[in-house]
């Protein structure tokens, strides 16, 4: 364990050390199927469709193989348009003086909202028979975050922020 150090002193009065976070976290959509898994996937069906479409073809049903070539051309379509929406996240960033969401779009496309830590609010709204949804709220604005997170990780970030924010909220001991 390291023994803390005093902040540098800046003569214009402002604590240098304010604006390092207190807290960071990159939230990600889970991926339950790997690269590994699409290629076997992607292979097995490749394979079933062509052994029918093959069958089909020595029965003289000959139009049938383009049928299964479609219906695999289509599997894979899907599949990357879905990998494609993955590729969203956000991160939560808090120092000192602000409590900073970012959303980066599939695009690439970053969108932020800062928000003071002392009167944000962190609210996990219960709904029946849907997920929970988790939104930050702040001088009558409201931000919904983290919607592709399970309910039990949306829990579990929602205690470590607010945790981090009574951390933040609370005077720094001299």
């Amino acid at each position: 364990m390291t023994e803390p150090r005093p902040a540098p002193q800046d003569p214009s009065g402002h604590d240098p050390q304010s604006t390092e976070p207190h807290f960071e976290a990159v939230l990600t959509p889970h991926r339950s199927l790997g690269p590994k898994g699409f290629m076997v996937f992607m292979g097995t069906i490749s394979a079933v469709s062509f052994g029918t479409g093959l069958m089909f073809y020595m029965m003289g049903a000959w139009p049938v193989m383009g049928f299964m070539g479609l219906d695999v051309a289509l599997v894979y379509v899907c599949f990357k348009l879905n990998f494609r929406a993955l590729r969203v996240y956000e991160t939560v960033e808090l120092d000192g003086e602000a409590l900073t969401v970012t959303r980066i779009a599939p695009s690439g496309e970053a969108q932020s909202w800062q928000f003071n830590p002392y009167w944000v609010r962190l609210h996990i709204n219960e709904r029946v028979g849907r997920m929970s949804e988790l939104s930050l709220v702040s001088h009558g604005k409201r931000l919904v975050f983290g919607s592709f997170l399970t309910d039990p990780e949306r829990e579990e970030f929602a205690t470590a922020l607010k945790a981090a924010l009574s951390d933040a909220r609370s005077p720094n001991p001299a």
